[in-house]
């Protein structure tokens, strides 16, 4: 091989926590090494066509793409080899030495040092390259990037401790060779019949063949090649020895080497549908579920698509690569064609390809080629009905997938509103209703629950479960046997400040406004209630007069039954949750006030009402405002004032 400068280097930290979670966690599933590592020289392969519809000379005159896979009982080795577009030095250590993806440190942040539970964790992160050394105790890599001569082929080496050593050789073909030093423990792998069975399990559905050399011609040979020769040289016979050619010969595709979605449907396992899937994903666990369609017409496109189990740790971050594979007439394009489906998709996995594209087609190109938003509109579609479909015929799968991905679906009407009532019905938030454990409803669930006679659905909106369960809001929805909805994500405000209404029925926030309750409230108390507030006039002049800019205004309330008093934002203000996100993303917030409530039949008011002592009113005025804003989840201006205000009330009742 001609090694020249051996250098020695250090893995990114978290490449060392990766290893260590790899080696002890995955146990039980070692054989996905060799899944993993043929989606690479697979994706290698994909990436060489693409790259050479603009350069046809990176084939080198070697048009078949292939991975070839050879062992050695001997030396106990397995060599993994494909004539891919191949690393340069610089690719080799940003891609072997390190991890750029983003969620990385969230990720390993969640390791709890539990090997079943670490090791399901992989799921959300993905297994890749770094699973060879669940079975190798030394990892070698030769490499050369196609168009590039064949002294620039580079050697890496690492026994997965920490480091690892890299340094320039020679090598006539482009492409990578993987060689596996197995552990003692991991004989099993260096066999015919365990690396066929294991190839036919998880890599049937590779668009490329997958070569050994024939069983009979095995059995002859005394000696097995060096790992050097069976290399991607061996996948083409060019510039290599006779000896070599002849072996090609012997040579058979031990896989199909059919794309899988141009397979029909029927003829697919669901076991064969899994696989591709942790194909084009690198995922350990299997989909939610899947939709493979074939589109003939005006457009003719076929799609995969997958949904995931677990959502990626790094679905939050925005400049993560996202997206579909694309192909073009069988011809790959890219890896992440984000253009495909909306950002609240972000999420889905999976293949388009496409007979209407141009094979030269960019992603400029794609963002304003009329196929695409056509192609858009469809995939789109086809994904919120195969969640619809979900959600009605398995609940408990729906249920969670909600937990995994619920967040970024209340992404979709504020950005996609020609497809904001499919989103709606795929929406699910707590309920009143629920007991002390969180519960899963949708809008459907509410409405067959509705009173008679109720025309809106209400819901209240917080930080947390807890603080909307006990939300004083909800006392005279409690007190009538009527359902409110709790919401209590981020994204929950922003989320219905883009909906109005669900089938017909009004939406209203039961902390924001004047509530009318006109359809579940009697005339005997209307007119009660209109008494009250004549009663109560001159004590909601004294509350507008001591609490001055605090309010916007002082009024009587009938939502209360248990609580003295609560605050009201207007109905077009902004409600504390979404204060909360500007503030914490240094936006500016516009100025506005709340309406202080106050329950004119509770202890306290009357109380309060029968106050002729000045300060004193002004004293406990200001206590049960502060109790309100704390009641919403709020924040005190002036802490200090209020303890000060609430002992000095605790030391009279005590004398």
């Amino acid at each position: 091989m001609n090694k020249e400068k051996v250098v020695t280097l250090g893995f990114q930290a978290e490449v060392k926590q990766l290893l260590n979670l790899m080696i002890h966690s995955l146990y039980s599933n070692k054989e996905i090494f060799l899944r993993e590592l043929i989606s690479n020289a697979a994706d290698s392969a994909d990436k060489l066509r693409f790259s050479a519809l603009s350069d046809s000379k990176l084939y080198e005159n070697q048009l078949e793409l292939g991975v070839r896979i050879s062992f050695d009982k001997g030396e106990n080795t397995i060599t993994v080899s494909d004539n891919g577009i191949g690393m340069n030095r610089e690719e080799v250590i940003n891609n072997l030495g390190t991890i750029a993806k983003s969620g990385t440190s969230e990720f390993l942040k969640n390791l709890t040092g539990d090997q079943k539970k670490d090791s399901q964790l992989i799921g959300k992160f993905g297994v890749g390259f770094y699973s060879s050394f669940i079975v190798a105790d030394k990892v070698e890599i030769l490499s050369r990037k196609a168009g590039l001569s064949e002294e620039h082929g580079v050697h890496w080496e690492s026994s997965g401790n920490g480091e690892f050593s890299i340094s320039n050789i020679m090598k006539k073909s482009r492409g990578t060779d993987i060689i596996l030093h197995l552990k003692k423990k991991e004989s099993e792998f260096a066999d015919s019949f365990r690396l066929r069975s294991l190839i036919r399990k998880y890599s049937d559905h590779i668009a490329i063949p997958v070569i050994m050399r024939k069983d009979n011609y095995e059995d002859k040979e005394k000696s097995s090649v060096s790992s050097d020769a069976v290399s991607s040289d061996a996948v083409s016979s060019d510039a290599v020895s006779s000896d070599v050619v002849n072996k090609v010969v012997t040579d058979e595709t031990v896989n199909k080497a059919t794309a899988l979605w141009t397979v029909s449907k029927s003829k697919i396992k669901e076991t064969q549908y899994c696989e591709f899937y942790k194909h084009i994903s690198h995922d350990y666990q299997d989909p939610i579920l899947w939709s493979h369609n074939k589109v003939e017409g005006k457009l003719e496109y076929i799609s995969l698509l997958y949904v995931p189990s677990k959502a990626p740790f790094d679905m939050w971050q925005r400049d993560a690569m996202r997206g579909i594979k694309l192909y073009v007439q069988r011809v790959f394009i890219m890896d992440d064609a984000d253009q495909f489906l909306p950002l609240y998709l972000r999420f889905i996995k999976g293949v388009v390809d496409s007979n209407d594209l141009s094979l030269n087609i960019s992603r400029e190109i794609l963002q304003k080629d009329p196929v695409i938003v056509k192609m858009r509109s469809a995939l789109t579609k086809r994904v919120l009905a195969m969640l619809d479909d979900l959600s009605k015929k398995e609940a408990n799968k729906y249920s969670d997938f909600w937990t995994e991905f619920g967040q970024v679906i209340k992404e979709g009407p504020a950005e996609d509103g020609s497809n904001k009532e499919k989103i709606s019905r795929l929406l699910r938030f707590s309920s009143s209703f629920d007991n002390l454990v969180e519960q899963k409803h949708g809008f459907n669930d509410y409405i067959k629950r509705m009173k008679q006679g109720q025309k809106k659905i209400y819901y209240v909106v917080t930080d947390n479960f807890n603080t909307a369960k006990n939300s004083p809001h909800l006392e005279i929805f409690r007190k009538k046997g009527i359902e409110v909805l709790l919401l209590s994500d981020r994204v929950d405000e922003w989320l219905m400040s883009h909906l109005i209404e669900f089938d017909g029925k009004s939406l209203q926030d039961i902390t924001k406004g004047i509530l009318k309750l006109d359809d579940i409230v009697d005339q005997q108390e209307k007119e009660n209630q209109e008494q009250q507030v004549k009663e109560f006039a001159d004590l909601v002049e004294r509350l507008k007069d001591s609490l001055g800019e605090k309010v916007q205004a002082v009024r009587i309330t009938h939502r209360l039954t248990d609580s003295p008093a609560c605050l009201v934002v207007g109905e077009k203000d902004m409600g504390n949750q979404m204060r909360k996100l500007m503030e914490a993303a240094g936006q500016s917030i516009p100025l506005s006030k709340p309406t202080f409530e106050i329950n004119p039949e509770h202890p306290l008011v009357i109380k309060l009402h029968d106050e002729t002592d000045e300060d004193r009113f002004n004293d406990l005025s200001s206590i049960l405002f502060d109790q309100a804003n704390l009641a919403e989840g709020g924040q005190l201006n002036d802490p200090t004032a209020y303890v000060s205000r609430l002992n000095t009330l605790l030391l009279e009742l005590s004398v």
